[in-house]
């Protein structure tokens, strides 16, 4: 093969290389610098992460006023390879403050309904994280996925009562998640994890099976 010919070639691979590596690189950075991490459990799949702080501010000042804060949070997996989420996972939160223990008394509708009582504001937010889940049954091992975690706090007077249809609270979820959130309403997120493989994760053995 002529000489110029042979470094025309290797250009070229050289070129295509960088190309798909560009992409590699990008997931690792996006990986490395994600506000939230992913749990799984080999049914689940949850969001967790030392940045997701929604107990504070104006939320704060709501509970210890004797107010009951609802917390709703939407847990999303997104596919790289299409536009919209590919499965998602709605829960009301009911959050109350005890002004003489000083502890948080969280109540879930997930929809079965369960509670915790006697948390600081941080066991509180992780409780919360902790039973929010997003089913990976049916995901194809070897996909590239993403979770996508936004939450919003609103007044419990305005959603009185159990949660405990699925579909009426994914319903309810979704129709409030997407619409923008109006001046001084607060909510936080949305948050994405870095990419993953339930392979790798189930490799890495990440997570304990929830009993």
């Amino acid at each position: 093969m002529p000489r110029e010919a042979r470094d025309t070639s290797i250009s070229r691979r050289s070129w295509l290389l960088a190309s798909l590596a560009l992409p590699l690189c990008r997931l690792s950075l996006a990986a490395a610098n994600s506000p939230i991490s992913v749990k799984y459990d080999g049914d689940n799949l949850r969001a967790g992460g030392p940045a997701i702080r929604f107990l504070t501010g104006k939320t704060l000042d709501r509970l210890k006023d004797a107010n009951t804060v609802a917390i709703l949070a939407n847990l999303s997996i997104y596919a790289i390879d299409r536009p919209g989420p590919f499965r998602d996972a709605a829960a009301k939160f009911e959050i109350s403050y005890d002004v003489w223990e000083e502890t948080f008394k969280v109540v879930a509708d997930l929809p079965s309904r369960r509670s915790k009582a006697g948390l600081t504001a941080i066991q509180a937010e992780e409780w919360c994280l902790e039973n929010l889940v997003v089913s990976a049954t049916g995901l194809v091992p070897e996909r590239l996925f993403f979770l996508r975690l936004e939450l919003r706090a609103a007044d419990a007077k305005e959603f009185p009562g159990a949660m405990t249809d699925p579909g009426s609270i994914l319903r309810t979820m979704l129709v409030i998640f997407t619409r923008k959130a109006a001046p001084g309403e607060p909510h936080w997120g949305p948050y994405q994890s870095g990419t993953f493989r339930l392979s790798d994760l189930r490799a890495a053995g990440r997570g304990a099976r929830s009993g």
